[in-house]
């Protein structure tokens, strides 16, 4: 019995607070006519000398319905930087590229665990060595990788060497042989063209 009354009770506050609210309902918007702390409608980035957050499109590389390696274009913070490239390159295609037929050859449980670019060459350390895929698939996930860190506005314009928990890998290339530093002409031979 009285969990019975607890519960009629409860109910009976909660009806009565239904109709109780801090914002008035109306039909249009309304402005804000009072100022808004910490600077929440700034359109500057709070805590900084007027910064700005502005974007870039970026390519980054899938695999396509024919098995080759094709860009796409991702939205990243300008400048962009390698890890956050890469980083839009781990999502994978979109759901409309996935209708398409295009996938990626990264594993799922893919992780990258920095990526930098220092006199022109791009370091990216991954956490797990993509040597337990098949031959073809490590291929075009290294061309992913590889191709998406030498498009232009990343700055690895002279390679990119892969390595995994910090220690330098020997990256397989296309033709069958293996090298510590890749070019995206290595890559060239899976390009859409």
């Amino acid at each position: 019995m009285k969990r019975l009354n607890a519960l009629l009770l409860l109910m009976l506050g909660a009806v009565l607070l239904a109709g109780c609210t801090l914002v008035p309902t109306a039909n249009s918007p309304t402005i804000v006519t009072k100022k808004i702390p910490f600077g929440l409608l700034g359109q500057t980035i709070p805590g900084t000398n007027n910064g700005r957050v502005r974007f870039v499109t970026q390519a980054v590389y899938i695999v396509d319905a024919t098995g080759h390696l094709a860009a796409t274009s991702r939205i990243v913070p300008s400048p962009p930087t390698l890890l956050s490239v890469l980083r839009e390159l781990i999502l994978g295609p979109t759901s409309i590229e996935t209708f398409a037929g295009y996938t990626s050859d990264l594993p799922k449980n893919f992780v990258i665990v920095d990526a930098v670019v220092k006199d022109k060459i791009g370091y990216i350390d991954i956490a797990t060595p993509l040597s337990s895929l098949s031959r073809s698939r490590q291929v075009l996930a290294v061309g992913q990788l590889v191709l998406t860190a030498q498009a232009p506005g990343v700055g690895a314009t002279t390679g990119v060497q892969i390595s995994v928990a910090g220690v330098l890998q020997e990256t397989l290339l296309p033709d069958g042989r293996t090298s510590e530093l890749v070019t995206a002409n290595d890559f060239s031979s899976l390009l859409n063209h």
